[in-house]
């Protein structure tokens, strides 16, 4: 991060704090009854000191490719899960970051339910509470049913799918049918104490598609807050230059998320700046070795700043995220040092210092 981006962050707090004022003004334009409102920060601070320190990673089974592959029923895979979140168990972690998907729900919406439940008691049994995530602008544009590609050597996330896709997430048309999803899914669950936060659409504006993205992001908003869900609503902020998108971030979620990969010294402005708010932090994704993003100089950080700490990727799988975003290995050879993740397939940690530090980090 440069200072640049630092002081667009400060021009979408001095934004953000006048954005209230602004709307004192507007008619209200909600008709429905009982339509939830952003939490207040006391009410969030509330919420987030009910909860241990929050520590866990983004998790996809090792046996999937992407997020299709992990819901549809075909490929669903409640033994690697349990087998996995008990390593997460074992090394303090108490909670996952979860990407769902619309095409797998549009095609059993009442099984896609049922795994998502059995996901849940899995998590519970290993007292880990997850975090769900509803759209995402990253990596593929065109989501498909039924089987999914196969890993290719040496390329992080080839099989990663957006939801609902490019350029669907524009398509206005199809508003009412991604609606039915995320209200049914969030209807369902709504009150269910084994689920920490909902997560409603990760980096908008990747993948090209910057402030286009803003109408979905503002619906998914909207129908959370019709549904009124017991647990926050937040949208990760990730890309400091989105000013447009910042602003409705931060202004509506109940408790902020934020993506940082940067070295610590970056990181720790972004903390600073990022608490001006006064709501609870919860960092959704970091860790990055190649990139300086370690857990031995970032996770200290986030405990002691008090930061919820997720970082991406738990187990090496057929996601390929121990190769870096930009540095392919054709051969599939091992990289001199992993990008990603935390385990290898057979449960065996990648660095055992690591391990220590998040299990010690954890029982404090």
């Amino acid at each position: 991060m440069r200072i640049k981006n630092f002081l667009l962050v400060i021009v979408l707090f001095l934004s953000v704090q006048q954005l209230p004022a602004q709307k004192k003004n507007q008619k209200a334009v909600t008709t429905v009854s009982q339509v939830g409102t952003v939490w207040s920060v006391q009410k969030a601070n509330v919420w987030y000191n009910q909860h241990k320190w929050i520590c866990g990673s983004n998790f996809l089974p090792s046996t999937a490719i992407n997020q299709l592959e992990m819901w549809q029923a075909e490929t669903f895979d409640p033994t690697t899960i349990d087998r996995e979140l008990g390593w997460a168990e074992n090394i303090g972690m108490n909670t996952m970051r979860v990407f769902l998907h619309s095409v797998a729900w549009k095609v059993d919406p009442d099984g896609f339910k049922k795994r998502v439940d059995q996901f849940l008691s899995i998590a519970d049994k290993h007292h880990i509470q997850p975090l769900f995530v509803f759209f995402d602008d990253c990596w593929n544009k065109v989501p498909h049913a039924g089987k999914q590609p196969e890993p290719k050597p040496g390329i992080h996330n080839l099989g990663w799918v957006q939801d609902p896709g490019q350029p669907a997430s524009n398509d206005t048309t199809i508003f009412p049918e991604l609606e039915k999803y995320v209200k049914d899914v969030l209807t369902t669950f709504k009150t269910d104490k084994r689920i920490l936060l909902w997560d409603l659409y990760n980096e908008p504006g990747n993948s090209g598609k910057k402030d286009s993205s803003l109408p979905l992001l503002k619906k998914v908003f909207q129908w959370a807050r019709e549904v009124n869900p017991e647990q926050p609503v937040s949208a990760g902020l990730w890309a400091w230059d989105f000013e447009k998108l910042n602003a409705f971030q931060i202004q509506n979620s109940d408790v902020i998320t934020y993506h940082d990969y940067e070295e610590p010294q970056w990181h720790q402005r972004v903390i600073e700046l990022l608490k001006a708010n006064g709501k609870p932090l919860i960092c959704t994704e970091y860790m990055a070795r190649t990139r300086n993003s370690r857990f031995s100089n970032i996770l200290p950080l986030l405990k002691k700043e008090n930061v919820g700490a997720i970082n991406w990727g738990f187990v090496s799988g057929k996601s390929n995220t121990i190769y870096a975003w930009d540095t392919p290995i054709p051969d599939g050879g091992q990289p001199v040092e992993w990008f990603h993740d935390i385990f290898s397939k057979d449960g065996t940690p990648y660095r055992q210092d690591e391990v220590n530090l998040i299990k010690k980090l954890n029982s404090e």
